[in-house]
């Protein structure tokens, strides 16, 4: 079977699983242009013949026109003659799809063209032959005058502009109001961000670390957005709705499912992906039953009925048939990391992604296009060849051996041709005097781990005679209390010369000698101006001192001192290729031009270049390897290359002259831990022979170990290169995008880095996607002042690019399923959220950037339905579940706004908020979503009432804006939380009022007495209730901690919710959740109404600024579905999911 076939489109990369023509008349149309009977009379084929030998033995036909006969065959067996109701015949209808796939863009003969269908759909049929190159070569797509796209055309794209949907299928018009989904209802939001944080610190298998990219959403947040947006919110099932105890239940079991299938270890758990599929399945075949496209007896797949499937009876095979062929697939235009695809994959979707970039664009391939390709494959290389008699190789693990078994060979091969420019060291008597640490390793040769080496400069004064001086940021080696190590200088004034020796034990180094205003001559004390490292640097006349060499000891590492030696050997390194593209003369975090380094092999020290280019070239002597041993497969040979190219490049991130030594953890750490370029002065020089982190053999164990990880089933997916802003031609799709936001992360400018090493090593697999020297950025919807000639230019381009993005999403979405957009604060990894990005409080502010961004979306005819905030991003380490941070991204549940919709006064807008946002946030508190989160999430039930109408009405005529609206919703909410206090006692309410005006502090008698008046209590009762204490003409509220211990809300003959709630923060505090269920269960009714008053406290909290006081209710808020599981437990009652309705 030939190996390079093109790529289907949306609605054409599959046939209709055993379901007949009817469900996909396009591979019809491609089998009825060809006229296979008059090609068997005129060759003396017989067809049935022909058509056994392919299914039944796996025979291939060796000509195109033999193919075309065959598929001509199989659709009269499949299509005309009934074969679609024999349950057996799924076989045929596999092989159906794959000679598809080879065949959709085939030319047909003149002499065997089918007349009828030739004029209505060209010669090559619906899938006409992209221009420029052969119908099979191996290249992503043409080099045309618009080099930066891997293609003219997205699969989707045809002569006309119409898909296979608009063009051959009546589909099916569902004028019925779409099912709400249950992410436009409710989520466990705190479980989704639990994991999405766990997350970022699991690396082993880890898709995300199979090339570095920066902001990537976390996997578990990607599936639940996906699962959520697929199944419907229980009130929207005709199973369940008008029965909100039954609704309520099962709202509760999808939560139960999302807590499951968010977990990493869930991520190839069959039993819960099944679980998940299962209920996309239902939702589906429920909807295509209740608008007539299906009856309940109708098989979408043989042995199981629509029925089965809206009752999740279908067995999993079925579930996936039916997924992959009724279900709309996912398209990400923004595919960045892989991480949306990827996950729509695993729940078996369909997944087709794009991005301008060519990076993210093989990123995402390696991720959901590769894999599928052969999976199940057994590997090629000789010597996993002696045991595939008794192994299996499941998904990509076939993939992932060879990857080994290749990258193996390449560091072997590596060692043999660049070793001598990596020497051991040999530890002697003379290192060890002083150093107890080193001598056990006394006449060892030890590995190299790293060289710690100092940038010089020519000092300025004219005493040091132009020598050149070390700047350094920090003399530390290590920090670790058991291994303290520095770098100590020791100048000799009579020479002006200085070395480095080693120092351990106590005291401290001394301070650094460069800085952000300039630095300090080591020899004389005198400053050096940044004024003049820079010109030195400009004029190429910086140099490089060695201070330090990191070896590797008896499982720890050993620092020895710099030798001559080491130094000569550094300097014999001559690269045969330097990637001398420009960096940007300016760009966004980009820092080094300034100092000289004005070309991407100014990031490199020569040996790592001489490394480097070794690596690369040994991609390309790895792939003819596995040509000979897979037998010639060009695509299999194709595909290991992409991964070794990819295993090289992950090693330039801590293979450059950028790269720092991590003290604290005695490590590199990546030139990427931040989105920039930025000036090192001291830089570590990792040695890539070695198994360190950031070596090819590591980067080779990585990249192979994402492999196995992936997803097993081979579902098809595709990514291509394409701006977001060209989404013409495309429809019915789930869409589900993170796009950039605004000026945070320099993309392009950043890829580079990666992209001259793997256009380097791929020019001859993806010749599409490496047709241009350096990324494409005049389209990147980046807002970067240089390119656009000033800060307002780069705005105005944002938001107009933005603007054609929502557009062509808009008319690319199924209407039946809602569309999900990642709105990022700050996209940035090891960063915490600016607070001021996000509206506070009653006053309403709003960031100008989320403004914007909502914005867009009004104008664009995009109805806002929900908001969810997600705690998505690594803060270095692993927060308490109470953290008050604020969440980095927001996720955005948008659909199509009505094309007849209203327009609307602003009382009626108002009113409508009013009446509405009590409801939707108490579904809000009911499902436990945080009080951190409440004024972010509140958003979406707002917004939703204000993006429904065409536009808001002000009195003077003009129209509202996102602002107003923004700053209306946030006083509605505070309204809603003030109303809530009519659920309190007199008591709770009158010491609302007090913690809102003093907190704890004191206050005047008076002003408490009054007050009391005011809310139907006294003093004196406040007192007598334990809330309170009043003494000398002052009045406080009593501290948690002034509590009395021995408090029984059973035996309190004045019992507050108040008092309720300070005793659960305390217990929680003190005896953890089984303490706080224990009283929860003493309380009664009091205390369900208790996590009302949390918000409302944390809403006073937050307004005030009291952040520790702030997470004492936000930690009762997030602990308390387990607190009133094990309140139920302990009581003997049934054990209940705590969900949305607790």
């Amino acid at each position: 079977m030939p190996e390079d076939r093109a790529e289907p489109g949306p609605g054409t990369s599959r046939a209709s699983a055993y379901g007949g023509p009817g469900e996909d008349e396009i591979l019809i149309c491609c089998a009825l242009r060809f006229d296979g009977y008059a090609y068997a009379e005129a060759t003396g084929l017989i067809l049935s013949e022909a058509t056994d030998r392919l299914v039944a033995d796996g025979v291939w036909p060796e000509s195109r026109e033999e193919r075309l006969a065959v598929f001509f065959a199989l659709q009269r067996y499949l299509g005309k003659w009934g074969g679609e109701r024999e349950p057996s015949n799924g076989k045929c209808w596999r092989v159906f799809r794959t000679l598809f796939l080879d065949l959709h863009d085939a030319e047909i003969p003149e002499r065997y063209r089918k007349a009828e269908y030739v004029d209505d759909m060209g010669p090559n049929g619906p899938c006409p032959r992209r221009r420029g190159r052969p119908a099979h070569s191996r290249d992503d797509g043409p080099t045309t005058t618009t080099p930066h796209r891997a293609c003219d055309r997205a699969p989707w794209d045809r002569r006309d502009g119409r898909t296979p949907d608009t063009m051959t299928r009546a589909v099916r018009t569902e004028r019925m109001t779409p099912r709400k989904k249950l992410i436009e209802v409710a989520l466990p939001l705190e479980a989704i961000n639990r994991e999405s944080v766990r997350e970022n610190y699991i690396y082993k298998g880890n898709p995300s670390s199979i090339h570095k990219w920066w902001a990537q959403r976390p996997l578990a947040a990607c599936r639940a957005v996906l699962f959520a947006s697929l199944v419907d919110d229980p009130d929207s099932d005709p199973a369940y709705a008008g029965n909100p105890e039954r609704a309520a239940e099962k709202r509760a079991e999808l939560f139960d499912l999302i807590e499951e299938l968010v977990k990493w270890e869930s991520s190839n758990n069959p039993g819960v992906l099944n679980r998940a599929r299962a209920e996309m399945a239902r939702c589906i075949a429920s909807r295509k039953i209740e608008t007539g496209a299906w009856a309940k007896d109708f098989r979408p797949v043989p042995g199981a009925t629509a029925w089965d499937f809206n009752t999740r009876r279908a067995a999993p095979e079925a579930v996936n048939a039916l997924l992959a062929d009724h279900a709309p697939p996912v398209y990400d235009p923004f595919c960045g990391g892989g991480s949306i695809p990827l996950e729509a994959q695993r729940l078996g979707l369909r997944a087709y992604a794009s991005d301008l970039n060519p990076v993210p664009v093989l990123i995402t391939k390696a991720l959901i296009e590769i894999p599928p390709k052969f999976a199940g494959q057994p590997p090629v290389n000789p010597e996993t060849r002696k045991r595939l008699k008794t192994a299996t190789y499941p998904g990509a693990s076939g993939l992932a051996e060879d990857v080994r078994y290749y990258g193996k060979w390449m560091r072997n091969e590596a060692e043999k041709r660049i070793g001598h420019l990596y020497p051991k060291v040999k530890v002697t008597p003379e290192m060890a005097k002083g150093r107890p640490d080193l001598t056990p390793y006394v006449g060892q040769e030890l590995a190299v781990i790293a060289w710690l080496w100092a940038r010089t400069v020519a000092s300025p004064n004219p005493a040091a005679n132009g020598t050149h001086v070390p700047l350094v940021r920090s003399f530390w080696l290590s920090t670790k209390p058991r291994k303290r190590m520095w770098v100590e200088p020791v100048v000799e004034p009579a020479n002006m010369t200085c070395r480095f020796e080693l120092r351990t034990g106590k005291g401290q180094p001394r301070e650094a000698t460069v800085g952000r205003r300039g630095g300090t001559c080591l020899l004389t004390g005198s400053p050096i101006p940044l004024d003049h490292i820079r010109s030195e640097g400009r004029a190429k006349r910086l140099g490089t001192r060695l201070m330090a060499i990191v070896a590797e000891g008896n499982g720890t590492r050993v620092y020895l001192p710099p030798r001559p030696e080491d130094e000569a050997v550094f300097a014999k390194a001559v690269p045969a290729w330097r990637p001398d593209t420009s960096l940007p003369e300016q760009a966004l975090g980009f820092r080094v031009q300034g100092y000289g380094m004005t070309t991407h092999a100014d990031l490199f020290t020569p040996r790592q270049l001489v490394a480097l280019t070794t690596f690369c070239g040994l991609v390309g002597e790895a792939r003819q390897r596995v040509l000979a041993d897979s037998g010639g497969c060009e695509a299999y040979a194709d595909a290991l290359t992409t991964y070794l190219a990819f295993a090289v490049d992950k090693a330039t991130e801590y293979n450059c002259n950028l790269v720092v030594w991590f003290s604290k953890e005695d490590r590199p750490k990546g030139l990427f831990a931040r989105q920039a370029l930025s000036m090192v002065w001291d830089f570590a020089e990792p040695n890539p022979l070695c198994e360190i982190g950031g070596s090819f053999g590591k980067s080779v164990s990585i990249v192979a170990d994402v492999l196995e990880k992936l997803p097993d089933e081979a579902i098809p997916g595709f990514a291509f290169s394409r701006s977001a802003t060209e989404m013409n031609g495309a429809n019915h799709f789930i869409i589900s995008t993170d796009p950039p936001y605004y000026d945070n992360v320099p993309y392009a400018d950043l890829s580079d880095f990666f992209y001259t090493w793997l256009r380097q090593m791929l020019q001859g697999v993806h010749p599409g996607l490496t047709a241009t020297l350096l990324v494409p950025k005049a389209e990147e919807l980046v807002a970067e002042p240089t390119r656009h000639g000033g800060r307002d230019e780069a705005k105005s381009f944002f938001e107009q690019g933005m603007r054609r993005v929502f557009h062509g999403m808009r008319n690319a979405v199924d209407a039946q399923f809602p569309a999900t957009i990642y709105y990022a604060f700050k996209q940035a990894e090891g960063e915490e959220v600016d607070a001021d990005e996000v509206f506070e409080g009653a006053a309403g502010r709003t960031s100008t950037g989320w403004e914007t961004f909502l914005q867009g979306l009004v104008d664009t005819a995009w109805q806002v339905d929900g908001t969810w905030p997600l705690r998505t991003e690594r803060t270095g380490r692993i927060r308490d579940n109470s953290s008050n941070a604020l969440a980095s991204s927001i996720v955005l549940v948008c659909r199509p706004r009505q094309p007849d919709a209203p327009s609307a006064s602003r009382r009626d807008f108002l009113s409508s908020l009013r009446r509405e946002l009590p409801e939707s946030l108490r579904n809000l508190q009911h499902g436990n979503i945080a009080p951190v989160d409440l004024a972010q999430a509140a958003i979406g039930p707002g917004m939703a009432v204000f993006s429904r109408y065409a536009s808001v009405i002000e009195a003077d005529g003009s129209p509202m804006t996102v602002r107003t609206a923004l700053q209306l919703i946030n006083q509605a909410l505070d309204e809603v939380l003030a109303e809530q206090e009519g659920e309190f006692d007199s008591d709770t309410r009158w010491a609302i009022a007090w913690f809102d005006q003093y907190g704890v502090d004191e206050g005047p008698f008076g002003m408490a007495e009054t007050l009391s008046k005011a809310k139907n209590t006294s003093v004196a009762g406040l007192s007598q209730a334990g809330l309170l204490s009043a003494k000398g003409g002052k009045v406080r509220l009593l501290r948690r901690d002034e509590l009395p211990e021995d408090w029984d809300p059973a035996t309190d003959a004045r019992r507050t919710v108040w008092e309720v709630t300070q005793h659960l923060i305390r217990a929680l505090e003190k005896q953890g959740e089984e303490g706080a269920a224990a009283l929860l269960r003493r309380a009664g009714e009091q205390g369900e109404v208790a996590r009302d008053l949390a918000y409302r406290l944390y809403s006073t909290c937050e307004r005030k600024k009291w952040a520790q006081e702030a997470l004492a209710y936000n930690s009762l808020v997030i602990a308390w579905p387990q607190i009133a599981r094990l309140a139920m437990s302990t009581a003997s009652a049934p054990e209940r999911q705590g969900g949305l309705f607790e």
